[in-house]
């Protein structure tokens, strides 16, 4: 891939890459204060702008910096995650559940979004690559998102919503792995482990029910 080629694939992937992490973040804010903690909503982080969801270094330096040295082979970044004081939720337990699921369900949401707009660039016409070329970056990179997020190990979205499932006791034990987890994420990641027994299934099967859930659009359009 040459430098053109990785530019134009940036242009491609930025707005679906702003819009996937901003509304992710933002979603958690929103159902935390939802369920009662308002942690978010004070420090102004319960908003679409971009800005206050970007980390220099893990939104901006880390991504482009893979992305460049590995020719768009390998692509790692992250967002400012939002503060959620889980103590100050009315059933901390189970509400912990909802919140760590609101920023996985938006990238879902986000992905249908797409594909809708896909199909619409089709109905209308539209021809232009590189519209067509960003709803498909928007589908891949919120079922990414999805996908990596639900990876059930804190402090990860789905490890959180395991320790809301799982009885007290297992759950306080369980939890304890958060300090290490970030660790052991990213060497399951570098090992391959979690994009091809984790990821890439679970993407494919989302992807799936997603093209029968608009087959009636679909059947409208075409």
């Amino acid at each position: 891939m040459d430098f053109a080629q990785i530019v134009q694939s940036i242009a491609i992937f930025a707005l679906p890459v702003l819009f996937a992490i901003t509304v992710h973040e933002a979603a958690h804010g929103y159902a935390a204060r939802h369920f009662g903690d308002d942690t978010a909503w004070k420090l102004g982080r319960i908003t679409l702008n971009p800005v206050k969801h970007i980390d220099p270094i893990g939104t901006i330096v880390m991504p482009l910096v893979l992305y460049f040295a590995t020719s768009g082979a390998f692509l790692f970044g992250y967002a400012k995650p939002v503060p959620v004081q889980f103590g100050r939720l009315r059933n901390p337990k189970r509400d912990m559940i909802w919140v760590a699921l609101a920023g996985p369900g938006a990238n879902l949401v986000q992905a249908i979004l797409w594909e809708v707009f896909l199909y619409l660039l089709v109905f209308a016409g539209i021809d232009e690559p590189f519209f067509s070329e960003m709803a498909r970056a928007g589908v891949l990179v919120n079922l990414v998102m999805f996908a990596f997020n639900l990876f059930p190990l804190p402090p990860l979205d789905g490890g959180r919503i395991l320790v809301g499932l799982l009885p007290r006791k297992q759950a306080v034990a369980f939890s304890r792995i958060e300090p290490w987890g970030f660790f052991i994420v990213m060497a399951l990641v570098v090992m391959g482990v979690i994009g091809s027994l984790w990821m890439l299934p679970l993407m494919r099967v989302t992807n799936t029910l997603i093209e029968l859930l608009l087959t009636p659009l679909r059947a409208l359009l075409f």
